[in-house]
């Protein structure tokens, strides 16, 4: 992704240590926010005028929905209106409103790996130094191949499983990987025997697979589905009680795109994340699986770095969830702030241009302290 000058400058606000300190919030998120004025969370008013001139003059083209937290309290949130789909289906043109439901996309991974790490911390699924393929017996001639034994659960989190992998394809392209993947009989048998490309954790390459791999852990771990999962250790005790999650033609959840959450509700997991996997005095998330998450563990480009499916921004101290289309949750702790956006713009290679102006030319500038 190349980023312009302007936003490098805007960058430099919340520039700093990524430094995370668990603010000990008792508030309750989602529709229970407590809240506060622009002005009384150190916001300039001018900061709703910015984003209507944004959404006039096209540089935020179809924004569905923005809601920013600050000091755990909701200082703003707006909605649009505009075409949209539910995982490739059309919608038509939908009035989005606090209770409208939207895709995640690739949001949805990053849940995945807090629900790993919750897991995990019921020792329902292996470490991630296990080796990843000795999870799946079930697949023997892939467990007993030479070339793949060094794959661990590490590398599946870190997306660096060394294993073919494409997808730069569009994903109504049947050669995309994670096309093809959805469309295989057994996705994780699909993911494992991709042809070995180089060795594990030394490159980098975004993939769906491992978070569907990580998924298929959750679940033979736990004998739950990945909603019930879901439900159960993640959106409840968190107050969330609107989601869909997409499912495949076997009924089973899509793990790295199909989750459907409110834009409130990705504002209450960007505050989990923020105070460090608590939430209302409850560890939701171990606060050490919110660490490990957030450490750098690849380089994608001269910008971000890659954590347990989380995006790091080391420059400019904030990490994000990335979901296609212009979905993003951003945290940045540096100013206490969570920043969640909605957008329809998907399969376009510039749809971070809107995520990323939201932050960039409204949000950030009208910070006053």
């Amino acid at each position: 992704m190349k980023r312009s000058g302007k936003l490098r400058r805007a960058m430099a606000i919340s520039a700093g240590v990524l430094a995370f300190v668990n603010t000990g919030s008792q508030t309750l998120y989602g529709d229970d926010w407590a809240r506060a004025t622009l002005k009384e969370a150190g916001f300039e008013t001018a900061l709703g005028d910015r984003i209507d001139q944004g959404v006039r003059e096209g540089s935020l083209s179809n924004l569905h929905g923005i809601v920013i937290v600050r000091g755990a309290k909701l200082v703003f949130e707006q909605y649009f209106e505009g075409p949209d789909e539910r995982r490739g289906r059309r919608l038509g043109v939908v009035e989005f409103t606090p209770a409208t439901l939207h895709d995640q996309r690739s949001v949805s991974k990053s849940v995945v790996g807090l629900l790993y790490g919750i897991a995990l911390a019921e020792r329902k699924v292996p470490p991630p130094d296990a080796p990843l393929l000795a999870q799946f017996s079930k697949y023997p001639e892939l467990a007993d191949d030479p070339a793949r034994r060094n794959i661990t659960v590490a590398n599946a989190l870190s997306m660096q499983l060394g294993l073919e992998w494409d997808e730069s394809l569009p994903y109504t392209d049947p050669r995309n990987s994670e096309t093809a993947m959805d469309r295989a009989r057994d996705r994780c048998r699909f993911v494992l025997s991709r042809p070995v490309k180089h060795e594990p954790g030394i490159r980098w390459t975004y993939n769906g697979g491992a978070t569907a791999l990580l998924a298929c852990l959750i679940v033979d771990g736990t004998g739950m589905s990945l909603l019930e999962y879901a439900r159960a250790r993640l959106f409840t005790p968190l107050g969330i009680k609107h989601v869909e999650w997409v499912t495949d033609l076997d009924g089973a959840e899509i793990a790295a795109s199909g989750l459907r959450l409110r834009p409130r509700d990705m504002a209450r997991i960007g505050q989990l994340v923020l105070d460090r996997g608590a939430y209302a005095g409850v560890q939701v998330v171990p606060a050490t699986w919110i660490d490990e998450s957030l450490e750098s563990r690849a380089n994608v480009d001269d910008e971000l770095d890659y954590g347990y499916h989380w995006w790091i921004a080391p420059r400019w101290g904030w990490v994000a969830a990335f979901g296609n289309g212009g979905q993003r949750i951003t945290v940045l702790p540096r100013l206490n702030l969570v920043v969640a956006v909605t957008a329809g713009n998907y399969n376009k290679p510039d749809a971070w241009k809107v995520p990323a102006g939201v932050l960039v030319d409204a949000v950030l500038p009208s910070i006053r302290k």
